[in-house]
């Protein structure tokens, strides 16, 4: 296992590089910024990733990954989402002082991207997954400004247990 140090590192980088770019670092800029092999980074990025995800406990009960939802896209090493953003379009379009850039990964994912813009207006815009009716919440430090319609309500059929067996999927 890499370094618990370097893995915070890589960890802190992806996630700077969502709030400043509206994306995700490719490895390469984490070599770069880290002064490290390409090859190195590649592999410590897709170690982070593993230890991010999955299951928190194995069936023994013994912890077996850091928990989130962090993944990359299917056979590459490409980040495809990083908690609490989407490193791929959804609908769930995220405006920082009304410029959006940004993707939520889930609704409830999204709500969390406020606290990483601190005092700045977040708004997300999406549509609902049954009815497609326009869903608007924007927040401020973690608390919310507006909400529309204002009978907006956070659901998922996938129950909590069940979120890190197939974390796309939820």
């Amino acid at each position: 296992m890499a370094d618990l140090q370097l893995l915070a590192r890589i960890y802190h980088l992806i996630l700077a590089g969502f709030v400043r770019d509206g994306h995700a670092p490719h490895y390469t800029d984490i070599a770069i910024n880290l002064g490290m092999t390409v090859e190195h980074a590649r592999r410590t990025q897709r170690e982070l990733l593993t230890a991010l995800s999955g299951p928190l406990a194995g069936e023994d009960g013994r912890l077996t990954a850091l928990g989130g939802a962090h993944w990359a896209l299917p056979a590459t090493d490409y980040i495809a989402s990083f908690s609490p953003f989407s490193n791929v379009a959804t609908q769930y379009r995220i405006s920082v002082d009304g410029e959006q850039r940004w993707y939520g990964q889930c609704g409830l994912e999204s709500l969390a991207v406020s606290w990483l813009f601190p005092r700045k207006d977040v708004q997300i815009d999406a549509r609902c997954l049954d009815c497609a009716e326009r869903i608007m919440v924007r927040m401020r430090d973690g608390t919310l400004e507006e909400v529309s319609p204002d009978t907006v309500v956070g659901h998922s059929n996938v129950s909590l247990p069940d979120f890190a067996r197939n974390w796309p999927h939820t």
